[in-house]
């Protein structure tokens, strides 16, 4: 299979330690948010003296930063977007994620150095809807995840010279099309086109007849699951070369409120596809397994080679490593300085991975605490400690252990 183009690889960037995270494992570019305007208002996002920060350290990777300014403003902020487009055309930003046209029009007035991508939020499901948008300005369109392999091919294909496509290749799915709930404002008063969605699609409901109060009555799927709205999460990661002969310009994993854990593995697995698809070679498992290391849903493959299918088991995450320190720093010998973040003590069997070192088993010796004592377990997160590991680890390197359902 011709692999085509090799894609940018996009990752999430919640806040200051998951941009580091993403960039230390390998990301091309990632999104992130400033204080408003951005579609996960409960993630960290970034203040106006931190974004200009993150933004350098992007680029001394060598990663471009997208800012999302994707929500529905209304009329009493739409006057607050132009200062903040020139303020993110001046902090070095390399494009703008837009919501809809007005976002894009003022970009080209307020921030003209910036690229615009016009967000999945705008529900680009053909070739005529991305040409429309690129003849208005967009160097970029974000597909909605509803379309198939074969849809985006050709969408890929038809589109005009000069426009790039970029597709969601991981991550968590939404119930309704394109993200375009109401579901959740009106049971809580939380908006999803705001940034805000309580996810009420991963409730459990049951019906109630109004003459019995409080008597509830489970609604049933196939086999007795009663999680009626739920989806399962998107993984590609063993389709990459597939996604890059369709002509995409840039995969996107979907999670900026997840943990800096999630950005730094999503992100090495994913680096790893891209790169070996890129060789004509298979993926080493070792990197394949990594998306099962984090936390997420049932997989599947949404909507790329077809209907999924409706997903009615429970809501729950599938948790089955827990991470137990980060590596601060290390020498040749593998001498480590570490900060703790969940306990664990000296005969625990545990691995260690880092960007671009694959996984290594070990187990747990006697460490030092900061006074120089030794100690069989370190207690207190956040504690720096030092311990010997089997091989020298780059920094940001984590320190994990299997705990099902942690």
């Amino acid at each position: 299979m011709n692999p085509g183009i090799k894609p940018e690889l996009l990752s999430p960037a919640g806040d200051m330690e998951r941009l580091q995270m993403a960039l230390a494992y390998g990301a091309d570019a990632v999104y992130l948010a400033g204080p408003a305007f951005g579609m996960r208002a409960f993630a960290g996002n970034f203040s106006e003296e931190e974004l200009p920060q993150a933004v350098a350290l992007a680029h001394r990777y060598g990663a471009r930063v997208h800012v999302t300014c994707n929500t529905m403003a209304r009329n009493d902020e739409v006057a607050k977007l132009p200062p903040w487009l020139e303020f993110l055309d001046s902090s070095g930003a390399d494009a703008v994620i837009a919501g809809d046209a007005a976002v894009l029009s003022l970009c080209k007035k307020y921030a003209p150095r910036l690229q615009v991508h016009m967000s999945t939020q705008t529900g680009i499901t053909n070739y005529e809807m991305a040409r429309v948008w690129h003849e208005m300005g967009a160097s970029r369109v974000i597909l909605a995840r509803e379309l198939s392999l074969h849809e985006v091919a050709e969408l890929c294909a038809r589109a005009p010279r000069g426009l790039e496509v970029e597709g969601f290749v991981h991550g968590a799915m939404c119930v309704s099309y394109s993200g375009r709930c109401l579901l959740s404002n009106y049971m809580t008063g939380r908006d999803a086109t705001r940034g805000a969605c309580a996810q009420p699609c991963r409730y459990q409901y049951a019906l109630m007849e109004e003459k019995r109060p409080g008597e509830y009555f489970p609604v049933y799927e196939e086999g007795n699951e009663t999680f009626i709205l739920n989806s399962r999460d998107m993984c590609m990661i063993d389709h990459v070369p597939e996604l890059m002969a369709a002509g995409l310009h840039s995969l996107k994993i979907e999670g900026r409120a997840k943990s800096a854990y999630y950005a730094g593995m999503t992100t090495a697995a994913y680096r790893h596809a891209i790169d070996a698809a890129a060789e004509g070679r298979p993926l080493d498992p070792v990197w394949r397994s990594e998306v099962e290391k984090v936390s997420h849903r049932p997989y599947s493959t949404g909507f790329w080679f077809g209907q999924p299918g409706q997903y009615t088991g429970d809501a729950r995450y599938v948790r089955d490593w827990q991470v137990l320190a980060m590596v601060v720093s290390c020498d040749d010998s593998g001498s480590a300085l570490l900060s703790l973040r969940n306990k664990f003590a000296a005969g625990d069997e545990v691995e260690v991975v880092g960007p671009d070192v694959a996984a290594v088993s070990f187990t747990a010796p006697m460490m030092t605490d900061g006074s120089g004592l030794e100690v069989r377990e370190v207690k207190t997160p956040q504690t720096l400690f030092r311990m010997k590991l089997p091989r020298q680890m780059p920094s940001m390197s984590v320190l994990r252990a299997c705990r099902p359902n942690s």
